[in-house]
Formats: C-alpha cells, sequence, structure tokens
C-alpha cells in the first residue's frame, strides 16, 4: 500500500530570498564571479501598478525571482536543491522511509506499509519536518491545497482513514478515489481508466463542437481547427 501527500508552495518564485540565493551558489561550488553576480542580481528593484486610469506610487521588490525570467528555473532548481538535500538527511536520521519527488513549488512525500496507520504516521512526521525546514529557507506550504490519496490493489472494498494534520497547522485530509495531479488523473489501483475516459470524453466533446461550429455562420478554416484556442472561444460565444 502507498499513501502519497502532496504540497504547493505558497508564492515560490517571489519568495526566494536574494541575500541567500548568492550563499547557495557559492556553496554548490560555482565561481565566486557568478556568486558575487548574483548578489546584485534583481536587488534595489521597485516595482508600479496599474489599473485602468490609477497608477500607483513605486515601491521596493527585493525579494523574489520573476516566475517568466530565462534564469528563473535555474535559481528555482539551486534555490530548493539544499532544502531536498537536508529534508533527506533528516529523514535518514531518524529512519523515516518516506520518499520525496518534487517539481519546483509542487512536491509528493510518499510513505509505503501494509498499515495504513503507519502510513499516515509517516506522513504526519515527514510533513512536520518538511514544512519547518522550508520556513527557514523562507518559503511556506498553502495548506488549502495539500491531497492524500492512498493506493492499494485489494481486491476488498478499501476505507482509507483520514490523515489530521490540525496539530501542525494544517487541515483535517481526506483520501478520495480519484486524483488529478500534473495533467494526470489517478485512481486508487492505478488503472488510469478515469484518465483515458477524461480525455477520451474531452475528445470526443471537442470534435462534436468543431462539428457544430464548421455550420456556424462561415464556418472554421483549418488554421482555426488545429488551434484549441480558437475552440474554447467559439463554444463560449455560442453558449453566451
Amino acid at each position: 500500500m502507498m499513501s502519497t501527500l502532496a504540497f504547493d508552495i505558497t508564492q515560490f518564485f517571489p519568495s526566494l530570498n536574494h541575500q541567500l540565493l548568492p550563499l547557495i551558489i557559492r556553496k554548490t561550488g560555482f565561481n565566486s564571479k557568478i556568486s558575487h553576480f548574483f548578489s546584485n542580481y534583481l536587488v534595489g528593484r521597485k516595482t508600479q501598478y496599474f489599473w485602468n486610469n490609477f497608477s500607483s506610487s513605486f515601491f521596493s521588490v527585493n525579494i523574489g525571482v520573476g516566475q517568466g525570467l530565462a534564469l528563473s528555473p535555474i535559481l528555482s532548481v539551486l534555490y530548493i536543491t539544499p532544502i531536498l538535500h537536508i529534508l533527506e538527511k533528516c529523514l535518514q536520521i531518524l529512519k523515516n522511509p518516506v520518499s520525496i519527488l518534487s517539481f519546483v513549488n509542487d512536491g509528493l512525500l510518499m510513505a509505503q506499509s501494509k498499515v495504513l496507520t503507519i502510513s499516515n504516521s509517516l506522513l504526519f512526521c515527514s510533513y512536520n519536518i518538511t514544512s519547518s525546514i522550508l520556513e527557514r529557507f523562507g518559503l511556506i506550504m498553502e495548506h488549502r491545497k495539500m491531497k492524500v490519496i492512498h493506493f492499494s490493489r485489494l481486491h476488498e472494498v478499501f476505507y482509507p482513514s483520514l490523515l489530521d494534520l490540525s496539530a501542525l497547522g494544517g487541515l483535517i485530509l481526506y483520501s478520495k478515489s480519484t486524483w488529478k495531479y500534473l495533467g494526470f488523473i489517478f485512481d486508487r489501483k492505478l488503472s488510469f481508466w478515469q484518465h483515458i475516459n477524461f480525455y477520451a470524453n474531452k475528445a470526443i466533446f471537442m470534435v462534436k463542437c468543431m462539428k457544430i461550429l464548421g455550420n456556424y455562420v462561415r464556418g472554421l478554416n483549418p488554421q482555426q481547427k488545429l488551434h484549441p484556442s480558437y475552440h474554447s472561444s467559439w463554444v463560449s460565444t455560442i453558449v453566451l
């Protein structure tokens, strides 16, 4: 039986600390010139908001990196690498057999046990350690986006217990029968039937919409049929 706890880091890219980032780069083994460059990178920035005819005054933005910048993916990986290293060391010292997967600001904590209560206790402990380490690096978990799911191949009816994280500032999490994560839909037996049904029905619906829109006013040209962005706009127009 595999139990998985998914967590999300709140405002990951804007929360990266500019003073800590050069230290991590230097500790990683990069040249001192690179570390010196990033010690002045994005420092002393100011931003301003515009809304119709209103424009705010300038205010300082001395933390974080832009999510759309070219260097942001590299900097985010360098920033989160020591966090994962420290977390793995802590779990090894505590002999906690929880595995970790990280997708930058999304992460998974996975515990495997034949007893569900043991899996929940392992996830509870690893969640406590993970949140405390992230806070030391200036990052915070977004509790309302956390999800838990228990995978099992048992043929009989499976009743997963809840995972109570309220003592650590989290939520009381209930395992669902299906779980959508990073574009994939999982069920408790990892059969992928839910995933196939969802996207097959979505494709059939799109084909039917194209058939209807093909007879609407002047129809769709081949270029519009190739781009899904046109489909959603035309469908919304008809619905409205």
